[in-house]
């Protein structure tokens, strides 16, 4: 199937790994120029290269983060047809450990840099009458997992802020949407599941078991996600062919969330 992106332009954050390098990797296969983010050279320089061997790819480094990170960003890419904000962290805390300085941490990753790039995108998108924004949350924002609840505050206001902007394209070519993964597979997510599973030894297949059977047991498919079947719905949601798509928050993971959510 052709997502007919050829000539359009797509800025990626967080995209040196996981979830945004498989997206962003989706993209340029598709045919979009993709512009990549990261604070590490290295890393960045090893991202533009694997994705430079399937399609075109920017690469600027900066932290989109932090206000300074999204100024450079900006300055050296002004305009974007499609804006993925995936840049997020996330890590297992008990509600009476999370400091102030923790929620604001990760209130300020997950959500003010998003905003922060939308606000300079979006008018610019209602004035070309196309664009997209996609805002990439998580099934933490629905079903507040209990050992991360500033996680899931986050990954919530992320749908507020995305459903807010999509109401104010009524009649435009323009889409706003978010995204709802589950637990996708990362080094981190490993390393996650280990932090929680009771056996930290045990191989990793039976710990990825243990953690959906005690922690994850609503999921129907009982397994981790793989980064390209996210790239794959998101580039769907970015194409054309994502017109209709507008103001949801679209579930893909595998499950978790229960229908009547």
């Amino acid at each position: 199937m052709d997502l007919q992106l050829r000539g359009k332009t797509a800025l990626v954050t967080g995209s040196t790994a996981g979830i945004g390098f498989a997206i962003a990797s989706r993209l340029a296969a598709e045919g979009a120029t993709v512009t990549i983010c990261g604070r590490d050279q290295a890393k960045l320089g090893d991202a533009a290269e694997r994705i430079a061997a399937v399609g075109d790819v920017r690469a600027v480094c900066a932290d989109a983060a932090t206000a300074s990170g999204a100024v450079k960003l900006i300055a050296e890419t002004s305009d974007t047809d499609i804006l993925i904000n995936n840049l997020g962290i996330y890590e297992a805390k008990q509600f009476t450990e999370i400091t102030d300085a923790d929620w604001h941490r990760l209130f300020e990753v997950n959500v003010v840099s998003g905003a922060r790039l939308a606000r300079h995108y979006f008018p610019r998108m209602l004035a070309n009458n196309w664009g997209r924004i996609i805002f990439i949350a998580s099934e933490s924002a629905l079903v507040v997992p209990s050992e991360m609840i500033h996680y899931g505050m986050t990954k919530t206001a992320q749908l507020a802020i995305a459903r807010g902007l999509a109401e104010q394209t009524r009649g435009s070519g323009v889409t706003v949407n978010s995204v709802l993964p589950g637990p996708t597979r990362s080094e981190g997510i490993v390393e996650f599941i280990r932090s929680v599973v009771d056996n930290k030894d045990a191989p990793e297949t039976e710990r990825e078991a243990a953690f959906f059977a005690k922690r994850r047991p609503l999921s129907l498919i009982r397994r981790l996600i793989e980064a390209d079947e996210i790239a794959a719905q998101v580039a769907l949601l970015a194409s054309p062919w994502g017109a209709i798509t507008n103001g949801a928050a679209v579930r893909v993971e595998g499950g978790i969330v229960p229908t009547i959510a």
